[in-house]
């Protein structure tokens, strides 16, 4: 493995004597036990924080709002109109 950054850790020493124990049961070094353990809840909080949830009620009224037909308001309209002024179709 090529490593391209350093990232250091204080911890107390019962910190240090668990994830090393931890490390051995896994078949690992430590730093590799380390790395691994952060990366998975790294990506667990990411995922977790970017994925929305709904409610069984909310998901309908989005369903009946994306499935429903579009009706543009006036301010909509007008501005289309008023692009069409301006651009020209080749």
């Amino acid at each position: 493995m090529t490593v391209g950054a350093r990232f250091e850790l204080k911890l107390r020493e019962d910190e240090k004597e668990l994830f090393a124990q931890a490390a051995e049961l896994m078949g690992t070094t430590t730093a590799g036990f380390v790395r691994a353990a952060a990366k998975e809840k790294a990506r667990m909080l990411v995922e977790q924080e970017i994925r929305v949830t709904l409610s069984a009620q909310d998901f309908a009224k989005l369903a009946v709002a994306l499935t429903k037909p579009f009706a543009p308001n006036k301010a909509l309209k007008d501005a289309l109109k008023s692009a069409g002024q301006i651009t020209r179709r080749a």
